[in-house]
């Protein structure tokens, strides 16, 4: 089945270029030129992955990824100015997994938007990937790609579960944050460590307690995060 994407800009010959681009690969491709349609799409498809621009008429690329957040864990990747980091983390801390810096080459989106799908992609079973991870009160279910504490389920997205899956399978494994961004985002990815520690904050938010006296992803200072078995 052709993968589905909604492409977001008000650009319309950006959207145009995407469009096509995606298009020759065999993906099927819905474009929106604003947040509010942006937004009434989102709720109306499926999508494999959204690219999404930052800067919208009528509602802001921020607010429209933190609205889909509420009903979709969709792989998103914000459209961003050149330089502007704060933009960048704003993006993750709003929910979005990735980032693309303009301008940009068409080919580097092609290949960042297929590395995400095929991150995300149900995976198949293997002995080294056990489909369900137990540890504790926390079970992942590896080949739906679900989260969930004390049976409770927890929406994270794309790349809160890529960070907490590779932890969890190893129990105790300190990782640099370096070791981190390399293994979940790629060697490709133009972030820094500061990507790391923004998910790592919003997943603490979102399955511990008490995210100040973290249960499950510790620090170790100096060296990096693991996950106390």
């Amino acid at each position: 089945m052709a993968k589905k994407v909604l492409v977001v800009d008000d650009e319309k010959l950006i959207v145009k270029g995407i469009r096509f681009s995606l298009e020759q690969d065999g993906m099927e491709v819905d474009c929106a030129y604003d947040g509010e349609e942006a937004l009434k799409l989102a709720m109306e498809n499926t999508y494999d992955l959204i690219l999404l621009d930052i800067m919208l008429p009528k509602m802001d690329g921020f607010v429209v990824c933190q609205h889909i957040r509420e009903f979709s864990m969709v792989p998103i990747v914000m459209l961003t100015a050149k330089g502007d980091d704060m933009d960048k983390i704003l993006g993750l801390e709003y929910g979005a997994d990735d980032y693309i810096t303009k301008p940009f080459n068409i080919l580097e989106v092609k290949a960042r938007i297929k590395a995400i799908m095929r991150r995300t992609s149900p995976k198949q079973k293997t002995e080294e990937n056990p489909k369900v991870v137990k540890n504790g009160d926390l079970r992942l279910d590896c080949e739906s790609r679900r989260l969930f504490i004390l049976e409770k389920e927890i929406n994270v997205t794309a790349r809160e579960f890529d960070l907490l899956a590779l932890l969890v399978l190893s129990p105790n494994k300190v990782y640099s944050r370096e070791k981190l961004l390399n293994l979940v985002w790629g060697s490709d990815y133009p972030g820094d460590v500061r990507t790391v520690d923004v998910h790592v904050r919003r997943l603490r938010e979102k399955i511990e307690e008490n995210p100040s006296e973290p249960k499950y992803v510790q620090t170790k200072w100096g060296v990096g995060y693991y996950y106390r078995g």
